[in-house]
């Protein structure tokens, strides 16, 4: 329904290059080489990685997190090299204040820089907008990881602050989170101007 996220529904995402679908536990099996292969792909993330059994807890908190409806989260295929590439959810979704959260991103690292993630951001933002018609899309990144903070603000979100000793990490450290956004009244613009092969 336009203006409501709706948990219930099956949200599928595609364009030329991604197709974004339900995460779902069959899916652990295609996902296992990139984490075996890329251990540290999440060292940004308060998550574990890198063994069958964290991305086992992984995929069944996301989930949970999706019964629950504290998020959506996706499986990322790659259409072009005909792979599963890693995960993206929405989240912090507020239908009473048409906000929601993209993150929880990991993409394999021979797959980054291809314009795999900038596609997705692409579907998802759309669908945020264009198709929820929702006012607001927030993305919450460790200040540490300037690869993130990059690619964020390479789609034009804005600055908005940083949130100190916000969140614990798997070995006790406190990570600060730095807080973007991209408001409805932008992104006609951000579509035509960043997204234009997409669009």
């Amino acid at each position: 329904m336009m203006g409501h996220f709706s948990f219930k529904e099956k949200i599928i995402l595609e364009d030329s290059r991604a197709l974004l679908t339900p995460l779902k536990e069959a899916h652990i099996e295609q996902l296992l080489p990139i984490a075996e292969k890329y251990p540290n792909l999440l060292r940004y993330s308060p998550s574990e990685f890198g063994l069958k059994k964290h991305l086992v807890n992984y995929v069944s908190t996301a989930i949970a997190a999706r019964e629950q409806e504290l998020r959506y989260p996706f499986v990322i295929f790659d259409k072009e090299e005909r792979v599963f590439a890693g995960s993206t959810s929405f989240g912090n979704i507020a239908n009473p204040h048409k906000r929601l959260e993209i993150g929880w991103t990991w993409i394999a690292e021979d797959l980054q820089r291809s314009g795999l993630n900038r596609h997705c951001k692409f579907l998802m933002l759309s669908y945020a907008f264009d198709r929820l018609e929702f006012k607001r899309v927030e993305f919450r990144i460790d200040s540490r990881n300037a690869k993130s903070r990059a690619a964020v603000e390479a789609i034009g979100g804005t600055f908005e602050g940083e949130l100190r000793s916000h969140t614990t990490m798997p070995d006790g450290f406190r990570r600060n989170t730095v807080c973007y956004s991209i408001l409805k009244e932008e992104w006609d613009v951000l579509r035509s101007e960043r997204f234009k092969r997409q669009a």
